[in-house]
C-alpha cells in the first residue's frame, strides 16, 4: 500500500494525463466507427449485389485482423505507398476501423430479430426501401444492439493500449506503466493502478449501457 501511495504521491498527475488521454483515444475512435459501421449496415441492405459483397469482405476482414498488426500496416506499410499518416491519427484510425466493422456486424444480428411483417407492411404503404431502412429497421436494431455495443466500447478503450506500441506524442495508461517500470522499480505498483483505472472506466461504461440499454429495451 505504501508503494502505490508513494508512486501516486510521484506519479499521480502523470496518471491523471494518461487517464484522460485513454478516454481521449477512446471517444474519438468509437464516434466514427460507429458511425461508419451504421453507414456499411445501410449500405449492404441496399439491393446492390455487388456492393454488399464488397461491404462483406471489408465487415470480415477488419473483424478479424489483429490491432496491432492493422496498425503496424498504417505506421510503417502505408509510407511505401506514399500514405504518411501521423501517429496518434493511425490509431485512432485502426481502432475506428476495427470498431465499424463489429458495428456493422451487431448491427446485422440486430436487424435479423425485427419481424418480416414490419417490413413488408412499410412497404405496403408506399415506403421506398431507403425510407424502410431509415425509420423502421434501422432504429429497432440499435436499440436491439446496446448491450453489444457497451462491450465493443469496453474493448475499444482497453486497446487503447495499441498506442503504447508506436511513439505516440503522450502516454496513454499501458505507455506510462511500461515508462515507470523502466525508470525505476515501480512497476508492479504502477500496473496496479493502471489496471484499477481501466477496470473503474470498464465499469462505469457498463454501467452507463446497462442503463441505456433497460431504457431502449424493445418489449416483445
Amino acid at each position: 500500500m505504501g508503494d502505490v501511495s508513494k508512486l501516486l504521491v510521484d506519479y499521480g498527475p502523470a496518471f491523471g494525463q494518461a487517464l484522460l488521454l485513454t478516454w481521449k483515444l477512446t471517444l474519438l475512435s468509437f464516434v466514427p466507427g460507429f458511425l461508419l459501421g451504421i453507414l456499411v449496415t445501410v449500405l449492404r441492405l441496399l439491393p446492390l449485389p455487388p456492393l454488399r459483397i464488397a461491404l462483406t469482405v471489408y465487415v470480415e476482414i477488419f473483424r478479424n485482423i489483429p490491432s496491432v498488426a492493422l496498425l503496424i500496416f498504417i505506421v510503417f506499410a502505408l509510407p511505401d505507398l506514399q500514405v504518411v499518416i501521423d501517429y496518434e491519427p493511425s490509431v485512432i484510425l485502426t481502432l475506428a476501423l476495427v470498431a465499424s466493422a463489429f458495428t456493422a456486424d451487431y448491427l446485422r444480428a440486430g436487424i435479423n430479430t425485427i419481424a418480416g411483417g414490419q417490413i413488408e407492411a412499410a412497404l405496403s404503404l408506399g415506403m421506398r426501401p431507403l425510407q424502410v431502412i431509415l425509420s423502421v429497421v434501422l432504429p429497432q436494431a440499435l436499440r436491439a444492439v446496446v448491450q453489444p455495443m457497451t462491450s465493443l466500447l469496453i474493448a475499444l478503450m482497453l486497446s487503447t493500449s495499441l498506442a503504447s506500441q508506436v511513439p505516440f506524442p503522450g502516454r496513454e495508461l499501458t505507455a506510462l506503466v511500461s515508462k515507470i517500470a523502466t525508470d525505476s522499480a515501480a512497476g508492479i505498483p504502477a500496473f496496479a493502478v493502471a489496471a484499477s483505472l481501466y477496470v473503474a472506466t470498464g465499469l462505469l461504461i457498463a454501467w452507463a449501457g446497462a442503463r441505456l440499454e433497460k431504457k431502449a429495451r424493445i418489449l416483445r
